[in-house]
């Protein structure tokens, strides 16, 4: 039996039917305006993201991405130690200002629903393939902005690992948005400089109408719009304020110090006084360590070449002691700058006699975690400033923040800064 084809002058009921769609806001300044606003953000999303992606190494055995590297991996430099900020730079940026855009993304969404409705669906081959690339698009918008911020409230309500998901995920959208705001574009300047930019933005309730159809003609414009109940200003503004308030509270999770007080929605930010009375993403209890694990029986296992060695806690604090204020910093965009304290790992790289040139795989008691080891690359393991820390801010390490001994380095992403250090094993850095 052959279907009957749709017929393009009789549309389904409903959101099929132009006359649906009645909000006298919508039009193409509107559309363009938010749009505008997302063509500067996302590409800073989408660049901090992929860098804080480089950050993590995965060439190094995977390193804490959970996956094998793939045509979409590659990487044009070394992840840098210095300055020792720049992961939480980088990905405090990313969560920072993919937060303040999620209340524009959602506008400018409600802004262009009518095209989602479209009737016909596909009218020609460039139909389609536009069509296909805002399915792409919004797709794509809607599963990182909200995988990113589950992960943010540690809410994982998803099946699949996080970080490959919202990796490869981050790639579709992107070529999608490349390729929407490259045919968008002389659009989007049509549509504000025709309305002089910002000046519709003058008009109150009393005076607010659809705006005015031009050539081509707008399916974004209301046939039959109903009356208006906000302005296209104060629209803006809700938009704006919801923006600003969760620009503040990635800015105060990200900055931290006297800052983290605005961070009102942050999950990781009560966490007590003291000298350790700062960020813990994973507690002693949640991995599982037990206080036997970490007593004075405790010992450091050193391995490289067929070569190991055995090391106790009063053994490593006899060993030259190094201090820095380093940053510590996390996936979820929060970071905290502590003073640390402890032995260079290049200096127990060289008790294994080697001189550099070495990469360094430190391994928690933690065995129950998705993380439970990573990798140095050899910049880090070289950096005079990368620690196997065993004290902060002058005190001794709590259980919580990796007691006996935890990894801290420059430009460390979070979860390389591996606790509860049980060995650490150094090889040839590969070419």
């Amino acid at each position: 039996m052959r279907l009957p084809l749709p017929d393009p002058d009789r549309p389904p009921p409903g959101p099929f039917r132009h006359s649906f769609w009645r909000s006298p806001l919508r039009g193409p300044w509107l559309t363009s305006l938010l749009g505008f606003a997302l063509l500067i953000a996302i590409p800073l999303i989408a660049i901090t993201g992929f860098l804080s992606n480089d950050a993590y190494n995965p060439r190094l055995g995977g390193n804490s991405v959970g996956r094998m590297l793939g045509p979409l991996d590659f990487y044009l430099f070394q992840w840098p130690t210095h300055p020792s900020w720049l992961y939480a730079f980088t990905q405090g940026v990313h969560v920072t200002i993919g937060l303040a855009a999620t209340p524009i993304l959602l506008a400018k969404l409600w802004s262009v629903i009518p095209r989602l409705f479209e009737w016909p669906p596909l009218r020609s081959p460039a139909h389609a393939l536009e069509r296909l690339s805002l399915a792409f698009l919004v797709g794509g918008a809607l599963f990182e902005f909200a995988t990113g911020i589950l992960d943010i409230q540690y809410a994982y309500l998803f099946k699949f690992f996080f970080t490959n998901a919202h990796y490869y995920g981050a790639w579709v959208f992107s070529a999608a948005f490349v390729f929407h705001a490259a045919i968008k574009f002389a659009t989007m300047r049509s549509a504000l400089s025709v309305r002089r930019g910002l000046e519709p933005l003058r008009d109150n309730l009393a005076h607010t109408r659809p705006e005015p159809q031009q050539t081509p003609a707008s399916d974004l414009i209301a046939l039959t719009p109903a009356a208006p109940s906000m302005s296209r200003r104060a629209l803006l503004g809700t938009v704006g304020a919801g923006s600003l308030f969760l620009f503040v509270q990635g800015l105060g999770d990200s900055l931290g110090g006297p800052l983290r007080v605005l961070s009102l929605l942050g999950p990781r930010d009560r966490f007590g006084s003291g000298a350790n009375g700062f960020n813990v993403n994973r507690t002693a209890a949640a991995a599982q360590i037990t206080a036997q694990e970490v007593g004075p029986g405790w010992r450091l296992e050193l391995s490289s070449q067929g070569r190991s060695m055995s090391i106790s806690r009063a053994q490593l604090l006899a060993m030259p002691q190094h201090t820095y204020d380093l940053p510590i910093a996390c996936v979820e965009g929060w970071s905290s700058t502590q003073r640390w304290s402890g032995v260079r790992v290049r200096d127990l790289s060289r008790l294994m006699g080697h001189e550099g040139g070495m990469i360094a795989t430190a391994t928690s008691l933690e065995r129950n975690g998705v993380f439970s080891a990573a990798t140095l690359a050899e910049n880090e393991v070289d950096d005079e400033r990368t620690l196997l820390a065993l004290r902060v801010n002058g005190a001794e390490l709590s259980l919580d923040h990796g007691f006996p001994a935890r990894v801290i380095g420059p430009a460390l992403p979070g979860v390389h800064c591996t606790k509860w250090v049980s060995k650490v094993k150094f090889s040839e850095a590969p070419a």
